[in-house]
C-alpha cells in the first residue's frame, strides 16, 4: 500500500523514471521550454529546480553532482555558464507551468513548462508595479477651498490656451505675409528678366532682317553702276570710231 506517499511513480520502474526525468531536464535547460503532459511537468519541477539551485555554487564538485543527474555534457555548461548568471538573484521558483488544451487522443492534461527568467513577454509583465489610488477625506474648510480654487485655475488655464492660440495665429499671420512678399519680389524680378531677353531677343531678330537685305541692295547696285559704266564707255568707243571714218 501507498501510505500516502506523494511520489508519482508516472506508470514506470524506477530506472526508465530516472532516465525520462533526466532527458526532460537536459532539453528544457536546452531550449528552456518543453511541452509535456501536466504529471510529467509537476514531477520535472521537482527534479530540477535543485538542480537549477546547485548552479549557482559554480565549482567542481557541484558540476559533478549534477552531471550524475543530467549525463549530458551541453547542458551542464548551459546551466553553469549562462543559467545561472540569469537565477542568481532569484530565490526559489526557477520553473513556471503554463497549462493548454487536453491532448486529443487521451484527453490527457497539456501544458508548457519553461525557465521563468527566459520568458521575455512574462517578465515585461511582472515588472510593472500595480498603483493603488487612496482617497482621503478632508475637512469641510479643505472641501470648500478646493471648490473655489478649481475654477479659477481652469480660468487661467482657458487664458493661456487662448493667449498660446493667438500668439500661433499671429505668428502663422507674420509668416504668410513675408511669404507673399517674397513671392512678389521672385515674380518681379522673373518678369525683369523675361523682358530683358524678349527685347534683347528682338533686337538681335531685327538686326538680322535688316542687315541682309542692305548688304543686297549694295551689292546689286553696285553690280549695275559697273554695267552701266561698261555701256557708257563702249558708246564712247563707237562714237569715237564712227568720227575717225
Amino acid at each position: 500500500m501507498r501510505h500516502g506517499k506523494k511520489i508519482n511513480h508516472l506508470g514506470r520502474k524506477s530506472a526508465h523514471r530516472q532516465a525520462m526525468l533526466s532527458n526532460m531536464a537536459a532539453s528544457l535547460i536546452l531550449h528552456k521550454r518543453i511541452k509535456t503532459t501536466l504529471q510529467k511537468a509537476k514531477t520535472l519541477r521537482m527534479y530540477i529546480e535543485p538542480l537549477i539551485n546547485r548552479s549557482k555554487d559554480n565549482t567542481t564538485h557541484s558540476r559533478r553532482i549534477v552531471f550524475s543527474y543530467l549525463q549530458n555534457k551541453e547542458a551542464v555548461t548551459e546551466l553553469f555558464r549562462n543559467i545561472s548568471d540569469k537565477v542568481a538573484n532569484r530565490p526559489g521558483g526557477y520553473t513556471r507551468i503554463l497549462k493548454i488544451e487536453n491532448r486529443l487522443g487521451d484527453n490527457a492534461e497539456m501544458c508548457y513548462i519553461e525557465l521563468v527568467d527566459y520568458n521575455e513577454n512574462m517578465l515585461k509583465t511582472d515588472d510593472k508595479k500595480t498603483t493603488t489610488r487612496r482617497s482621503r477625506r478632508g475637512s469641510g474648510k479643505s472641501s470648500h477651498t478646493t471648490q473655489i480654487t478649481t475654477p479659477a485655475k481652469t480660468e487661467k488655464k482657458e487664458e493661456q490656451e487662448i493667449s498660446a492660440v493667438e500668439s500661433s495665429s499671429e505668428k502663422t499671420v507674420e509668416t504668410l505675409v513675408a511669404n507673399t512678399q517674397e513671392v512678389d519680389i521672385l515674380e518681379t524680378e522673373i518678369v525683369g528678366a523675361s523682358q530683358k531677353e524678349i527685347v534683347e531677343t528682338s533686337i538681335v531678330e531685327i538686326s538680322e532682317v535688316v542687315e541682309t537685305p542692305i548688304t543686297e541692295i549694295v551689292e546689286t547696285s553696285a553690280v549695275e553702276v559697273n554695267s552701266s559704266a561698261e555701256e557708257i564707255t563702249q558708246t564712247e568707243d563707237t562714237n569715237i570710231s564712227s568720227e575717225e571714218v
